[in-house]
């Protein structure tokens, strides 16, 4: 069982003897230095860089980062709490040499993500990738559970040369239109050959429904992999972007109106090979453990978006009737509902079905929102939790009285409300455990003093190129 105290030693043979053959072979690539990448409370990316020539010297002891960052917000303020965001102490970044890739959109680099640990050699509380091992190992010891996990990456696409901060986007031809895909073909043709070049298994990439908007989809793996991947797959995308005089945002919401940014996340759960979410007697093949899983995931999800829509321009894109999945509420390819169960085609059931969960976006930690939303839905799991009735078609359209009978509420409305539930929710909390919770808490309350007083189009404007 992987714990937050397991030790980490400094100076292991075979990894110092993985990294020295890794360095030598990058050099011979043309690689002069690797990415160090992990993701902070707030969602932003965060990097160290070192020499390839250091990789070996990395692997074995780490490269320093200041805790800091645990409670960074996306514009670099900083804000306290009891355990931290003080000036004092460090950590030891250690590369994953497993995930360790020569990026294809960025001549002369290459990248791996990062477990960050103290200079005493135990895990760091605050590291939201060892948080998510951590919750996959207990599913699998307690409950002989694995998961497999997609993230969606929505962005747009803006021109390089519009003046300042203003968005122009790179395209006005129409959603999911030939004429989006013509006009920025090179683009995405390039995007398509580096994620291949990656070792990323793109299953479609293609335009979106707001202006300049684009999603890519890569296959599920076990959920660490996937935040991973979620992590490089940005990485890729900006970078081929910037090489063809683009501009991209991932924000919740690049403008005060209209359709924004996604990251619905693809789950699935798996016991001995098997697709619990297929080949069940619950309703749509569904196993009992399928259902109390999403079920526990339906009781969550109001303090879940304290960590799945993390920014305040999260709440300009959770606007009903927008696809976005602002319900409590489950339904077969049910595009307004917050979970979508999704079957897969005939033939295909057994591999293809699973979970999809819509109020996520990508101002979320992939590592945080992925660990979540697997410990709210084995707490469903665990307590055999019932599953309420499908809904079908748009759940705005339900009348109060309706929605109260059916067990259907609004998620939060705002990043305030958002807080206050994830408060109340203990089990959730617990999960995270003291440091990760009290960060979560003090970033989103640090985030809406950021842009007290902003309007819609403001608040847009603030986060739009922090993402």
């Amino acid at each position: 069982m992987t714990t937050l105290a397991d030790p980490v030693p400094g100076g292991l043979p075979g990894d110092v003897e993985r990294a020295t053959a890794a360095a030598g072979e990058l050099s011979g690539r043309g690689v002069h230095g690797v990415v160090l990448a992990y993701v902070d409370t707030a969602g932003i990316g965060r990097v160290k860089t070192v020499p390839t020539a250091r990789l070996a010297s990395a692997a074995a002891w780490g490269v320093g980062m200041s805790p800091v960052f645990d409670t960074f917000l996306a514009n670099d303020s900083i804000v306290t709490t009891d355990v931290l965001g003080s000036p004092d102490g460090d950590l030891r970044l250690y590369p994953d040499l497993d995930q360790l890739v020569v990026l294809a959109g960025q001549p002369g680099w290459a990248w791996a993500p990062v477990d960050r640990v103290t200079q005493d050699g135990e895990r760091h509380p605050g590291c939201s990738r060892t948080f998510l091992r951590h919750v996959v190992a207990e599913a699998a010891e307690r409950h002989g559970l694995a998961f497999k996990a997609a993230v969606e990456v929505e962005w747009t696409v803006a021109r390089g040369d519009a003046p300042g901060d203003a968005f122009v986007p790179a395209t006005t031809a129409p959603a999911y239109g030939a004429a989006r895909q013509v006009e920025l073909g090179d683009y995405t043709a390039d995007l398509l050959a580096a994620c291949a070049a990656q070792g990323l298994d793109v299953e479609q990439v293609h335009p979106e429904y707001a202006a300049g908007q684009f999603e890519i989809s890569v296959g599920a793996v076990d959920p660490v992999a996937a935040a991973d991947r979620s992590v490089l797959v940005r990485q890729t995308v900006r970078a081929v972007a910037q090489r063809h005089g683009l501009r991209v945002s991932f924000a919740p919401a690049v403008v005060g109106q209209g359709v924004g940014n996604g990251g619905h996340v693809h789950l699935s759960v798996w016991r001995d090979g098997v697709n619990l979410h297929s080949g069940g007697e619950g309703r749509y093949g569904m196993t009992a453990g399928a259902e109390s899983f999403t079920a526990g995931l339906l009781a969550h999800l109001p303090g879940l978006t304290a960590v799945t829509a993390p920014s305040p321009a999260s709440y300009l894109r959770l606007r009903p009737s927008q696809w976005a999945g602002v319900f409590t509420a489950w339904g077969r390819e049910t595009r307004e509902t917050a979970l979508r169960v999704v079957t897969g085609t005939a033939g295909l059931r057994d591999q293809a079905a699973n979970l999809e969960v819509k109020p996520v976006d990508l101002a979320a930690n992939p590592y945080l929102a992925l660990g979540c939303l697997i410990a709210a839905g084995l707490d469903g799991l665990t307590s055999s939790a019932a599953l309420p009735g499908e809904i079908t078609g748009d759940p705005a359209r339900l009348t109060a009285v309706e929605a109260a009978a059916r067990g259907v509420r609004r998620l939060p409305i705002s990043l305030e409300q958002a807080v206050e539930e994830f408060r109340a929710d203990e089990p959730l909390r617990a999960a995270l455990g003291p440091v990760l919770a009290d960060a979560v808490i003090a970033v989103r309350l640090g985030e809406l003093e950021s842009v007290a007083g902003l309007d819609d189009d403001q608040v847009a404007a603030a986060y739009r190129w922090k993402y």
